[in-house]
């Protein structure tokens, strides 16, 4: 802690600032992208395949130098072998006696390799090297056998026939074939010796060649392999920068689709996934509007109502009734609300067998219920379905609710269910004014009426037919569609796609 003073006060600590280790910044992990991970595993993988293929070639070649030694060496002593069983004496013609000369004719005989040396060994005293024989030749190594008394004494003196003599002057591969006294004590030998030293140097030349080229190739792999992974990730980093120029009030933007890879396939799944964003984003602006409007008129007569009710009963009276009746409204407005947000649901209709005859007779019991109105059951589809009833009954009550909405007492409104190709109708028609050709899509928004409507306008907020087409979306293959009536008015038709358990008729009766 620091100290400070006054003048003529007594001086008291003064705490440091504590640090909070809760509000120290966190150190930000600095990533590597996708390109450079993808470079790095590549040049990994080139790397060590490389290696292994200049390491394997180098294991090749000093084998094959090895075997060929070997066979030399394996062919040279053979050689002397059979001169020593079979050879004669030029000078006598008979066959050698003295382990120098045989020696000596074998030796004026040969054509040694460059790097092969030939010779001859005589014992010599207890301590003294063996004594040498030796062809007259330039031999390309660094310390010749033949100048190698301690080299010499450990061959000879050698129990094998071949091996190889570890030098500080260079390693050296060798075979003898012995020439023993009658005793069993070598009395002289037959020495080939090969220095593989410049055969080692080739292969070792060819080794660094390979890793030359193979550090060329990973250079070239490197460039090449940054090139191709940068066009072949472009789409992701679209992607990427898409996702991050993203907004609630922008989604338009797209990844432009080229070739037929699994990167495009991503960004044609990408590009899918915006336009349903932008999708629901649009239909969720336009569905809080609208909700908002819808709610807000009834709020505002509820409270105009409400502070300018006076004492009078009378006038009480009339207010409550008219703020119970907005209350209402809005309460019906946050069901059907509901309703629709359940719509997105998978359990929101549970399909079961249904009787379609017993199912439509229902719906007609039931709406007639609904208003004066001449009512007629039209036909009736005779058989069994999978529906949901109770959401079907909804649905139809709702368009024979509409039907009413937009008629007057007498006008007649039928109700029926028919089979048609393959699929079950069930529809609602009405003798009104009809529906004018350019709201035939638009009645079926949320909180949408039509422009020019048939009459009397009702006092819902516009769900009725979006709630319709709901539960008919909800089953499969299933859609509500609006037809031209003959003499007049408006057919509502829901059609659904449900498969039937038994073959379906219908009742004209």
């Amino acid at each position: 802690m620091t100290m400070t003073t006054d003048p003529g006060t007594t001086a008291e600590p003064v705490p440091e600032p504590m640090s909070d280790p809760a509000l120290d910044p966190v150190p930000v992990r600095r990533r590597i992208s996708a390109r450079v991970r993808i470079l790095l595993w590549l040049l990994l993988v080139m790397a060590v395949a490389l290696a292994a293929v200049a390491t394997t070639t180098r294991s090749i070649l000093l084998r094959d130098v090895d075997s060929r030694v070997s066979g030399l060496l394996a062919q040279e002593a053979g050689e002397f072998a059979n001169f020593e069983e079979r050879g004669v004496d030029p000078a006598t013609g008979e066959p050698f006696t003295e382990p120098g000369r045989l020696l000596k004719v074998f030796l004026e005989r040969q054509y040694a390799d460059p790097d092969e040396e030939l010779m001859g060994l005589l014992a010599g005293g207890p301590d003294a090297a063996p004594a040498k024989l030796v062809q007259d030749r330039e031999i390309p190594a660094g310390l010749p056998l033949h100048e190698d008394e301690d080299g010499r004494r450990q061959i000879f003196e050698s129990s094998e026939s071949t091996g190889t003599l570890h030098r500080a002057a260079g390693d050296v591969r060798w075979a003898k074939v012995a020439i023993a006294r009658s005793g069993g004590e070598p009395e002289a030998a037959f020495v080939v010796a090969f220095h593989p030293g410049r055969e080692h140097d080739r292969v070792d030349e060819v080794f660094r060649i390979l890793l030359a080229i193979s550090g060329v190739a990973l250079l070239m792999t490197t460039g090449i392999g940054w090139v191709v992974a940068g066009r072949i990730l472009k789409p992701v980093r679209l992607v990427r920068t898409a996702a991050a120029q993203l907004t609630e009030q922008d989604l338009t933007r797209r990844i432009p689709v080229r070739g037929h890879d699994d990167i495009a396939a991503l960004a044609e799944t990408f590009n899918a996934m915006l336009d349903r964003l932008e999708r629901a984003f649009a239909a969720q602006r336009e569905f809080v509007d609208d909700a908002g409007h819808e709610l807000r008129t009834p709020i505002t007569i509820v409270r105009g109502h409400l502070e300018l009710m006076g004492d009078d009963p009378a006038e009480r009276e009339e207010t409550v009734r008219l703020v119970t009746d907005e209350l209402d409204r809005m309460s019906r407005i946050v069901e059907d609300l509901l309703l629709l947000a359940k719509a997105e649901r998978p359990d929101f209709v549970t399909p079961e067998p249904v009787q379609l005859a017993e199912l439509t007779a229902d719906v007609f019991v039931k709406a007639r219920t609904l208003g004066d109105r001449h009512w007629e059951l039209a036909e009736v589809a005779d058989g069994e379905a999978q529906l949901d009833p109770q959401r079907i009954t909804q649905a139809m009550v709702q368009l024979a609710q509409n039907a009413v909405q937009h008629t007057v007492p007498g006008q007649s409104i039928r109700i029926g269910s028919r089979v048609t190709g393959g699929r079950i109708e069930l529809y609602v028609a009405d003798s009104g004014p009809g529906v004018q050709p350019q709201d035939a899509e638009v009645i079926f928004e949320r909180f949408r009426r039509g422009t020019s409507r048939r009459g009397t306008r009702g006092s819902g907020a516009g769900l009725g037919l979006s709630i319709v087409r709901a539960i008919a979306e909800g089953h499969r293959g299933g859609k509500v569609g609006l037809r031209q009536t003959p003499g007049g008015g408006a057919t509502f038709v829901v059609v659904l796609d449900s498969v039937p358990d038994q073959p379906l008729e219908t009742d004209r009766s």
